[in-house]
């Protein structure tokens, strides 16, 4: 018997095939599995990368937002974001649902506009507070898909002298205000480019009362505010007109962490709000006054 082993080994030595000999039926290296590896198959993208449980959040089990004080309609009632009024607030819940939060899941948290888009770590899941989708702000933070299209607007008083202007080039000489850090601010300087530099205000009840106090002689607002504003804050106002469209339409996004993973279920989540029609549901019930302003040429 040890004759032919040491025959047996001598053949396989000459073969190459020596590391084999080695090996024990318990040492045999396991055969290749055509299934899936397990790295992908036990992944959250191969499972479902957007289930609750595997979720990418700043607090274990709650869904984390953020937005201003005070929370303006029509985006928001009563400023309390919380209680689901407002097409803000009805689109975040929307969202949280697709993501399979119910409202007793939801946390908010107060965030000034101006910090929500500046670099560094954020205490919230997702912002939202009427945050236009810039190339600028991209570079710090990351953008949902546009869950809103919107246009800026001039407010004036009726009785001011241009209160009946009909193009962009007639408010050359008005002065102008707007919040700091907004793109009505920017419409302000990139589309009007008025003769008199801009007021710029920590926020639009600044703004709104300023315009009352004759410091302006119009602000610019997004359109649904504008509305919101001549209808129900503002006495002897009137909207004077929106602004053309400048290239692509702009556009209102959920705002996150640079490099949050959660961006990615969050489009999902819009995206199926969009193609059920929730998504125009929401615009309907709460923006159903937006429209019929003036075009400015």
């Amino acid at each position: 018997m040890h004759g032919r082993v040491r025959v047996l080994s001598a053949l396989v030595a000459a073969l190459g095939l020596g590391g084999l000999a080695a090996c024990s039926p318990a040492d045999k290296p396991a055969a290749q599995s055509s299934s899936p590896s397990s790295s992908t198959a036990g992944s959250p993208s191969a499972a479902n990368e957007c289930a609750k449980d595997t979720l990418h959040l700043f607090a274990p089990g709650k869904l984390t937002i953020g937005t201003d004080k005070p929370a303006y309609e029509p985006w928001f009632k009563d400023n309390n974001p919380s209680n689901g009024q407002g097409f803000e607030s009805a689109v975040a819940y929307a969202v949280a649902q697709q993501l399979g939060f119910d409202r007793t899941a939801v946390t908010w948290t107060t965030v000034p506009f101006n910090s929500s888009y500046a670099p560094g770590a954020k205490k919230f899941d997702f912002d939202i507070n009427q945050i236009s989708i810039t190339t600028d702000r991209q570079k710090v933070v990351d953008f949902s898909d546009g869950y809103y299209t919107v246009t800026q607007a001039v407010i004036t008083q009726k009785n001011s002298k241009f209160a009946n202007v009909t193009s962009v080039a007639d408010l050359k000489t008005a002065k102008l205000g707007a919040q700091v850090g907004t793109t009505s601010l920017d419409a302000i300087k990139n589309v009007v480019a008025p003769s008199t530099k801009p007021a710029v205000f920590n926020d639009t009840n600044d703004a709104k009362n300023a315009l009352a106090n004759k410091q302006v002689d119009a602000m610019v607002v997004d359109l649904p505010t504008a509305f919101f504003l001549v209808a129900a804050e503002l006495d002897n106002a009137k909207i004077v007109g929106q602004f053309p469209s400048q290239g692509s339409p702009e556009k209102f996004g959920l705002l996150f962490q640079k490099g949050n993973p959660l961006v990615t279920c969050v489009n999902k989540a819009i995206g199926t709000l969009t193609s059920n029609g929730e998504l125009q549901k929401i615009t309907n019930q709460w923006l159903a006054q937006v429209g019929g302003a003036p075009n400015l040429t």
